[in-house]
């Protein structure tokens, strides 16, 4: 088979190194790609939103599925572009179409979803400047800390969570007056606070049936003991310590179920990854977002616990078979380490020279943000490298990943030395 994944970060790298286990791949292509992707597959430099560019690669190297690594494409309706189009249509697609994607492309969206099919989450109203005022009132009748969501996309950064009234006020009018998120944010949605701990599920489905994935757990926050802004996720344990196989049992009755069926009976067609970000408040799960992706860093410690050959995983979800595959998954712990540009999340520089890759040893290095030029392994991201290991317990797991990341160095780096203190 000839395999093709767009995308460009950690999760797109974890994916193509898992891919590129299997017997059945001939050839595989990661566009864009980083320097890790490229030490297994072939880059090719053509953009995830360059559906044309797609096209041309797509029939040039004859594949015959692609995986969608990001939201963005998906949003825009990549799948969508394949199956209208005469020479394209016969390529599977692992991704869902447009209609589907503004699960994740629009909260409120995911929100009047959730509602619809009784899928527990916290309450919520949706606002833009034409009801700023009722905003400020809908902020009045909720107890702090108030959660601020930007429905569109924000890159991960459009979610504010205040304890002040006033601040909550003003920052609900820099969203929606003041573009603060830009078009993500013409919309807001606010909605309770949900106190409890935080874990991801993923779901794999074909549109009818589905496997679950194990759990993970990201670590969000760029300081430690959690403090600090918001990132695209700064470390992951899987499988969580606390998710219970009666807890476990409680999240696929009352949220994977009615969710694939309610895709479904809304005839939202969904082939690809849900990703279920869910909170833990006492004894019971609520959803506090959808994604249609796999998430990153999680995807760095699932992805090395599937023992399945993954491209069968991917042809069955592609064909309709996905009852028909037996998930087999490694029972011990991985956990994932992300090392991060100096400045980042907010400001910071790119091509710094990363060394000591190859010192690690008995963990796996997979690239983010870099890039190989002239044969050096350059920062060309927020977040750089991650590196996952395996151990029988969360501790030994990521002592193993915090003694390797000791290994590498480029100018700059800082990583969080904390993950798993909430455990």
């Amino acid at each position: 088979m000839n395999i093709l994944v767009l995308g460009s970060g950690g999760r797109e790298h974890a994916i193509a190194h898992k891919i590129s286990q299997s017997s059945k791949i001939n050839k595989l292509i990661v566009a864009p790609g980083n320097a890790g992707t490229m030490e297994i597959a072939t880059n090719v430099e053509v953009a995830v939103n360059d559906f044309e560019g797609i096209k041309e690669l797509t029939l040039s190297e004859k594949i015959d599925l692609v995986v969608v690594g990001p939201e963005d494409p998906l949003v825009n309706g990549i799948h969508d572009f394949f199956l209208n189009d005469s020479e394209l249509k016969s390529i599977a697609v692992i991704g869902p179409q447009k209609a589907a994607a503004a699960l994740e492309g629009s909260k409120e969206f995911a929100k009047e979803f959730m509602m619809r099919h009784n899928i527990p989450t916290a309450a919520y109203e949706s606002f833009t400047a034409d009801t700023l005022e009722s905003g400020f009132k809908f902020l009045e009748t909720l107890n702090p800390p108030y959660v601020l969501k930007a429905d569109g996309l924000a890159a991960g950064k459009g979610v504010l969570i205040l304890q002040d009234l006033e601040e909550a006020k003003k920052e609900l009018k820099s969203m929606l007056v003041d573009s603060k998120f830009g078009s993500a944010s013409t919309t807001v949605v606010i909605e309770e606070f949900l106190d409890g701990i935080e874990l991801s599920c993923f779901v794999l489905t074909d549109g009818s049936n589905y496997k679950i994935l194990p759990t993970a757990k990201d670590y969000k926050r760029i300081g430690e003991g959690d403090t600090g802004l918001n990132t695209g996720g700064m470390g992951a344990i899987s499988p969580v310590p606390f998710a219970e196989r009666d807890f476990l049992d409680k999240i696929e009755r009352q949220i994977v179920k009615p969710t694939v069926e309610g895709l479904k009976k809304d005839q939202l067609p969904y082939v690809g990854f849900v990703f279920i970000g869910l909170i833990k408040v006492g004894d019971q799960p609520k959803v506090i977002e959808y994604n249609v992706r796999m998430g990153d860093p999680e995807t760095e410690v699932v992805m090395p616990r599937i023992k399945t050959d993954l491209v069968d995983v991917l042809q069955a979800m592609a064909n309709g078979t996905l009852d028909n595959v037996d998930l087999e998954i490694d029972e011990r712990t991985a956990t994932t380490v992300m090392a991060v540009s100096g400045g980042y999340p907010e400001a910071y520089e790119k091509g710094k020279e990363i060394t000591g890759i190859e010192k690690v040893k008995g963990s796996l290095v997979f690239h983010a943000g870099t890039k190989n030029i002239n044969g050096k392994v350059v920062t060309n991201g927020g977040r750089v490298i991650a590196i996952t290991s395996f151990g029988e317990n969360f501790n030994e797991a990521l002592l193993k990943s915090y003694q390797n990341m000791e290994q590498l160095h480029f100018d700059g780096i800082y990583y969080r030395k904390d993950l798993g203190f909430d455990l």
